[in-house]
């Protein structure tokens, strides 16, 4: 299983708010700096962030980018839902694909439960998680 470039750089911009807290935010060329992310890409990056909810832009002059809520209140499953749609780790388990053995398949069941596990996952972890972990790896 591979999470998508979008999603990996939406973590790496969520976390670069997060980092730069402060009323006016952070503006998006200095995101796209910091995090070695083209600004035209970056675009697109923003704007899911912004439909889902996750970050807004400051109204004023010289004001950037900041969260929506705490960073304790924002999991990675959020951020990862802003990309793509639920996670499914073998097309069977998708609500739009049927399946003729999906009452009586072993493997199935297999991969449910492994996909549960990776959905429990990310939303156990925070944004706060990952600050807190950038925050002891630079000193």
């Amino acid at each position: 299983m591979k999470f998508n470039t979008k999603t990996r750089y939406g973590v790496r911009t969520m976390l670069e708010i997060a980092i730069n807290a402060s009323p006016k935010g952070i503006f998006q060329k200095d995101i796209a700096k910091n995090q070695n992310i083209s600004v035209r890409y970056l675009d697109h990056i923003i704007a899911a962030l912004k439909a889902k909810g996750l970050i807004i832009s400051v109204r004023g002059h010289k004001s950037g980018y900041t969260l929506t809520r705490k960073p304790c209140d924002i999991t990675l499953y959020d951020i990862h839902n802003a990309f793509e749609p639920g996670i499914n780790i073998v097309d069977c388990l998708s609500e739009s694909k049927e399946c003729e053995k999906e009452n009586s398949c072993a493997s199935r069941f297999f991969w449910d439960e492994l996909n549960t596990l990776i959905v429990n996952y990310l939303e156990s972890k925070t944004l706060q998680d990952l600050l807190d972990q950038h925050n002891a790896v630079v000193v």
